[in-house]
């Protein structure tokens, strides 16, 4: 059985996180996908916008894959959210299962500075997908170098989507990048300003 993890803050969740899960799903065509929105991630400022909301968004993902769930586990955690912490219930739950993780090339490049990252990599397969166009030589060295200490990698092949969850919080861009759930979400509670 083959489990992939797609975890992010999702403030909000856009069309890009969207392309990135098809994407990571047909680089490893797995059984059952699991979104897990971020607690507080360690390598950002916590998110202004409520667990509970953000949850509700990330229901725009349901369709993608029939066997999806969005997990409220890392949220119900309380404080920061760590992906190892993450892979372990995962482990505890599917004990039988290979489990892939979905990082952006962003991730991937600092992926050292995660805790127990020696840890993750001997957990789970990391599925890797660039966010920005002409990264690939700085993503191919990065990889190289987690497989130099038995990390295994696996790149997903679409072409990168630009869209940044910030930009649509700064107001950069506008609803146009968002599903149509998470424009309705959004409305609702008077998000993302525009």
């Amino acid at each position: 059985m083959k489990v992939l993890l797609f975890g992010g803050t999702f403030d909000p969740p856009h069309n890009g996180h969207i392309h990135l899960l098809k994407s990571a799903m047909d680089a490893v065509m797995p059984d059952k996908v699991i979104v897990m929105p971020a607690g507080i991630p360690p390598h950002k400022a916590a998110s202004a916008t409520p667990g509970s909301i953000r949850l509700k968004m990330c229901q725009c993902f349901l369709g993608l894959h029939p066997n999806l769930e969005v997990s409220d586990w890392e949220i119900l955690q309380g404080g920061k959210s760590y992906t190892i912490d993450t892979i372990n219930m995962l482990q505890r739950t599917y004990p039988h299962a290979q489990l892939y993780v979905s990082i952006g090339s962003d991730m991937l490049t600092t992926f050292t500075q995660w805790k127990d990252w020696q840890c993750i990599l001997q957990k789970a397969v990391l599925v890797v997908q660039s966010r920005y166009n002409g990264d690939c030589a700085q993503l191919q060295q990065a990889a190289d170098a987690l497989r130099a200490v038995g990390g295994q990698i696996v790149f997903a092949k679409a072409a990168a989507v630009p869209v940044a969850s910030s930009d649509v919080r700064a107001g950069i861009l506008g609803k146009e990048v968002l599903p149509l759930l998470v424009q309705q979400v959004a409305q609702q509670y008077h998000l993302y300003g525009r």
